[in-house]
């Protein structure tokens, strides 16, 4: 019985997020970083990692430093680490921590390229690329690879970055 209502909460919880990222599609980039923050403040540091992962990858996208958006996307990807396939599937049964990465790394290529530093960013991107392979043949998929393609070229790299770049191998939502 307890277990069940752990599940409730989490469920309670992402879908909680979710309504606060469409206020945030709909362009209400300030009280949607409000909200995110009231969230992350409820789950706290040490709170479910989906949960973290997920408003750290969305609270990155309220930001309009890009310093405060790369701290915010080192900290999806550090709560990405401490995921398990039993704990995303339990959100969602077809996602896999995996997949998440392509997504992870992608954030983070951008981010760094945002602030002038290319190697970061490159190493990043290698990263990205060498887990496309997680990603479904689906809409989600092809907006990241198109995404990966497109930072590629802003940053003057051919798209052969490494398939054995190495890295973690690949966040939920919309976001690249």
């Amino acid at each position: 019985m307890t277990e069940r209502q752990d599940e409730a909460a989490a469920d309670a919880m992402m879908t909680r997020i979710g309504q606060v990222v469409m206020l945030h599609h709909g362009g209400d980039r300030e009280e949607a970083r409000e909200r995110l923050l009231g969230l992350w403040a409820e789950i706290g540091e040490d709170g479910d990692p989906l949960h973290r992962c997920t408003l750290a990858h969305y609270l990155a996208d309220t930001q309009e430093d890009p310093s405060d958006e790369l701290a915010w996307d080192l900290r999806a990807l550090s709560a990405a680490g401490e995921l398990t396939d039993g704990r995303v599937a339990a959100h969602h049964e077809s996602l896999a921590v995996r997949a998440l990465y392509p997504s992870l790394h992608l954030n983070l290529a951008a981010d760094y390229a945002k602030l002038g530093r290319d190697d970061a960013a490159r190493s990043h991107l290698r990263r990205a690329r060498g887990a496309m392979g997680d990603l479904g043949d689906d809409g989600y998929g092809d907006m990241i690879r198109g995404a990966i393609g497109r930072l590629e070229g802003e940053l003057g790299e051919s798209g052969d970055l490494g398939e054995g770049g190495g890295g973690t191998p690949g966040v939920p939502g919309q976001r690249p």
